[in-house]
């Protein structure tokens, strides 16, 4: 089952060779006669609002969206979109609150931002801790969950799908934010491409098991047979609440989770930082279009899987032992599809990865170039210096990500990985950019305690109900049994505690200091920044049209 055909592989080369064609023409198209870190590292006025918005999606789609919340789908079915259409929410407010502070004030990575509102001291622990975060989490996990899921659709080597992977994403990243911007448009029609192709063979299985035909009809009965899994929200009763805790999802952690991800964070907003306001709030906004539609590509066909299963289907490559793996159903969808599409969505994983890979690497080059290098270790750096340790950094954290990918457990839930590890830090974060935008009274002071305090309460929650029985919770609300029966806070609702302990501990230390005389750093920020123009506008209106049509017929 394992294989691809020749003339899948045929398919695969012309991706790769398009991709490596496009990365060098657009390189050698745009390239400045003088190197300089604005232009290598953010693409400074190169990128289109389609770029954006592309580039984007590429980088945020990768191996866990498509394994992960594909086999989220076949346990969970549709309430984990709400990952992908609150994102697309999210994507407005970023695009109308965070973009035009970072933009006025010329904010080009985040220690950055931090350094200019707080000061040095959080710059460069926060610097230190992304680097870390971005490398040995992030990085490391992208490439290993891709890694796997390539494999698991051909007959290559998983190390030599590892190597392969690394290797394209360091030609692709050594060229620059303008040839990962121009590429992942590419990348992303085939991810798209290859992901509906997925999805319309898994709707038209359905379709045929049960005598008729059409994706519609597929779908019809994918809600007829399992309507479940077409539960938006979630109650207590409900076996997996733990997970998506009901309405906590609308107006809780989730918030949190998504404008810390798509607002604070230098691998998603870097695309944004060298554009103009109306290209880089347009790009957002395509991209937010592009979001919408995620749920299609990553979630349908686990919901699909799941309904073929209960028929019978795919009984055994579903299991591992006696243990129904949901991680499985994306690669044994894959494994059915025809020869030449299978290549197709082939391409569209690897697109995926390579993507996602390329702009992380970037991101800690910029980081570590800009806010570590050039500020600890040389000031008088030339443009050109600076460029050349970028390239560098991008090698050696990707070797670094090869190294250490299959010593870190990753392959024990990835998607669950990546968010345990972020989540540990995300609220304090949060709550130090917001209050730094917004508040002009808050200090460095109160920053550091968001970063250690918000990391030590959400440790401290995270391994509570192994020291102490929180069944006391359940009745109010706050706690609910998981699979093994131990009381515990869902994980989006440990996020809005923590976020609420940061912001009250930020407020009290500010006040404080404010009257003792602290002058915190202040940003340039008024309310004509916020203003948009009517296209964005219309747009945004259609993005909540459609959430709200989407929630209140599968509530």
């Amino acid at each position: 089952m394992k294989t691809l055909a020749p003339s899948d592989y045929i398919v695969f080369l012309c991706y790769f060779i398009i991709i490596a064609g496009y990365g060098l023409w657009i390189y050698y198209r745009k390239k400045t006669k003088e190197l300089n870190t604005k232009d290598y590292f953010l693409a400074e006025g190169s990128l289109t609002w389609w770029a954006i918005g592309a580039s984007l999606i590429a980088s945020n789609i990768s191996a866990e969206q498509f394994i992960g919340m594909s086999g989220d789908g076949f346990k969970l079915g549709l309430a984990i979109a709400a990952y992908e259409w609150l994102a697309a929410a999210t994507l407005i407010i970023v695009a109308v609150f965070f973009i035009p502070v970072y933009l006025k004030n010329k904010i080009y990575t985040m220690p950055q931002f931090l350094n200019q509102r707080y000061n040095g001291t959080v710059s460069t622990i926060m610097a230190v801790f992304w680097l870390l975060l971005y490398v040995v989490v992030n990085l490391t996990s992208i490439l290993y969950l891709g890694a796997l899921a390539v494999s698991a659709i051909s007959d290559i080597n998983f190390t030599v799908c590892m190597y392969g992977l690394a290797i394209f994403a360091i030609f692709i990243a050594l060229g620059g934010m303008k040839v990962i911007g121009y590429t992942d448009v590419i990348q992303v029609l085939v991810l798209i491409l290859g992901g509906l192709a997925t999805t319309y063979l898994a709707l038209n299985m359905v379709s045929e098991h049960f005598g008729t035909t059409g994706v519609l009809n597929g779908l019809g009965l994918l809600h007829e047979k399992a309507p479940s899994h077409f539960d938006m929200i979630f109650d207590k009763t409900q076996e997996h609440y733990i997970s998506l805790p009901g309405l906590s999802i609308l107006i809780g952690g989730m918030w949190i989770v998504n404008l810390n991800y798509w607002g604070c964070n230098q691998y998603i907003t870097q695309r944004a930082l060298g554009a103009d306001l109306k290209t880089a709030r347009n790009g957002i906004l395509f991209a937010s279009f592009l979001k919408m539609m995620m749920p299609v590509i990553v979630v349908l066909p686990g919901i699909a899987a799941y309904v073929l299963y209960q028929e019978g289907f795919f009984q055994a490559e579903m299991l591992e032992g006696d243990v129904v793996r949901p991680d499985k159903a994306y690669p044994v969808l894959l494994n059915l599809l025809p020869v030449g599409l299978k290549g197709l969505a082939f391409a569209a994983l690897t697109a995926a990865v390579v993507a996602s890979l390329a702009g992380k690497s970037n991101s800690i080059a910029t980081i570590f170039t800009l806010d570590i290098y050039k500020k600890i270790f040389n000031k008088e750096a030339s443009e050109r210096q600076l460029v050349n340790i970028g390239k560098i950094t991008i090698v050696v954290t990707m070797i670094l990500a090869v190294f250490i990918a299959p010593h870190l457990g990753i392959e024990k839930g990835g998607f669950q990985y990546i968010q345990e590890y972020t989540g540990f830090v995300s609220p304090g974060i949060f709550a130090m950019f917001i209050l730094g935008f917004f508040w002009k009274k808050s200090t460095s002071n109160a920053a550091l305690f968001a970063t250690v305090g918000g990391f030590a309460l959400s440790v401290l929650l995270k391994f509570l109900p192994e020291w102490t029985d929180l069944s006391g919770l359940y009745s109010i609300g706050f706690a609910v049994p998981n699979a093994a029966g131990i009381y515990e806070i869902p994980f989006i609702d440990r996020m809005g505690i923590v976020f609420l302990f940061c912001i009250l501990g930020m407020y009290i230390i500010s006040v404080i200091e404010n009257k003792r005389g602290v002058v915190p750093n202040g940003l340039e920020v008024d309310r004509g920044m916020f203003k948009v123009h009517p296209g964005f506008l219309a747009g945004t209106i259609i993005i909540v049209g459609l959430l709200v049509a989407i929630y209140a017929i599968f509530w």
